[in-house]
């Protein structure tokens, strides 16, 4: 499965730290990620990441336009929520569920994805494709 992270600058270690724990579980698909949050997971973890342009270059448009075209089938998008919600953040939240992609803004939500894609309960994906 194709997985996006995008992580905002107060977020990336939460989403380092996540990737860490879950590496095993991770390393068995394909990631991809703006360039900046990408290049702090890979650090963290050596995980092969493809990486878009940095999030505010573009990099969350680029995200965005996979979604659209189905060709991401989970996205982790750790946001600061005392930021206010923005157009970018509504934009990828209704592609989300236009598309029927699972979607998780915070670790409760990445962890119980997570662990759900290891367990097999995310396979319904690959059926719609």
């Amino acid at each position: 499965m194709q997985i996006a992270l995008i992580a905002q600058d107060d977020k990336k270690e939460l989403m380092a730290q996540l990737c860490i724990a879950y590496c095993g579980i991770l390393a068995k698909h394909s990631l991809c990620s703006t360039a900046t949050t990408g290049n702090f997971i890979k650090d963290a973890t050596g995980l092969e990441i493809e990486m878009f342009l940095p999030g505010a270059g573009g990099g969350t448009e680029q995200i965005a336009s996979r979604i659209a075209y189905d060709e991401i089938d989970l996205l982790l998008y750790f946001r600061d929520a005392t930021d206010e919600f923005d157009s970018e953040d509504a934009n990828l939240i209704q592609l989300c569920d236009t598309y029927n992609i699972p979607l998780a803004t915070n670790l409760a939500t990445a962890e119980a994805l997570i662990l759900a894609l290891d367990r097999g309960d995310l396979d319904w994906r690959k059926n719609l494709k």
